[in-house]
């Protein structure tokens, strides 16, 4: 799955917690949200304050609220493709512990062949 792909098919399935998100899936939206990000911080520097910074920062909370719901699906989706409840999301409240066991869970592999959330998505590219 490229890039452009990922982020149609995250947006697509704008607040599906159901089934699961393959790696590149996940990991590519994590980039698009860095990039937009990015834009958006580049531009607040260029233009300062004022008026016109005060509509970049506004577009820029726009963008984030609109990528939310969309980015929290998607790890929803990711953690039911290794096998954990999409619930696990909490464990990031649990400082320093519960961030590094997510990041292991959204790195590893998906689990192969149909688990209870659904049928493996990298079933369909073979």
């Amino acid at each position: 799955m490229g890039f452009q792909e990922a982020v149609i098919t995250v947006l697509s399935k704008y607040a599906t917690f159901s089934g699961r998100a393959r790696r590149s899936e996940y990991w590519y939206f994590v980039l698009f949200n860095m990039l937009i990000a990015g834009v958006f911080a580049v531009l607040e520097s260029a233009v300062g304050g004022g008026f016109l910074g005060r509509v970049v920062t506004t577009l820029s909370s726009l963008a984030s609220l609109a990528l939310l719901v969309p980015g929290l699906a998607v790890v929803w989706r990711r953690l039911h493709d290794v096998g954990k409840s999409g619930a696990w999301y909490c464990i990031i409240l649990v400082p320093v512990i519960g961030v590094i066991l997510l990041l292991i869970w959204l790195c590893r592999d998906s689990q192969p062949g149909e688990n209870s959330y659904g049928p493996n998505p990298k079933a369909n590219i073979w």
